[in-house]
């Protein structure tokens, strides 16, 4: 008698992306699904200032677009980034320009917001599939210690905290932000 195993081979990305998208969000990441950490009451706050502060100021002078939790197909992985930043022109839109559903490039500005217990080393080895493809500036911001690492294509990364100035795409030049700024929004009083 012979024996026979059925090996089931991972998902491509098109079977990924056809199945119904559920809460929380999961990504597609080397043929494998991870599920996204469900974000906690900092992590909330401070992706919603965020992506409001960047479109108040590039949404009037259509300088760029700030999306929450918009999925990105990449280079074979579909990414769900906290906040995905496109400039103006590179906005994904359909043929009657509204803005696509679909998004199979990469955002200029990435911005990860880290959870409790979840591994930086992961999401970082995410911003780097967004580096690697074009993405311009990232941030990787750690509300327990209060810091924000700065990743660009081909640079050494920087930690930003306290006063510290945080880079932002060269388009938004007038938006001026510091770690103390947004760590501030944390505290309610």
């Amino acid at each position: 008698m012979i024996a026979t195993s059925t090996v089931k081979s991972a998902l491509t990305l098109e079977e990924f992306l056809a199945l119904p998208e559920a809460k929380p969000y999961a990504e597609y990441i080397d043929g494998n699904i991870e599920p996204k950490p469900v974000p906690q009451g900092e992590h909330s706050v401070l992706q919603i200032r965020l992506g409001t502060t960047i479109n108040q100021v590039a949404l009037p002078q259509k300088l760029a677009h700030a999306f929450t939790e918009l999925r990105c197909n990449i280079n074979g992985r579909s990414l769900v980034p906290d906040i995905s930043v496109f400039r103006w022109e590179r906005i994904p839109k359909t043929e009657t320009g509204r803005i696509a559903n679909r998004v199979d490039t990469y955002p200029d500005w990435v911005i990860e917001i880290l959870s409790p217990d979840q591994s930086a080393n992961k999401v970082i080895k995410k911003i780097m599939v967004c580096l690697q493809a074009g993405t311009q500036l990232a941030w990787l911001i750690d509300p327990k210690d209060e810091s924000v690492l700065i990743l660009k294509p081909q640079q050494f990364p920087e930690l930003k905290s306290d006063k510290d100035a945080l880079p932002i795409l060269d388009s938004l030049s007038m938006l001026e932000l510091s770690a103390q700024v947004i760590f501030s929004w944390l505290s309610l009083d």
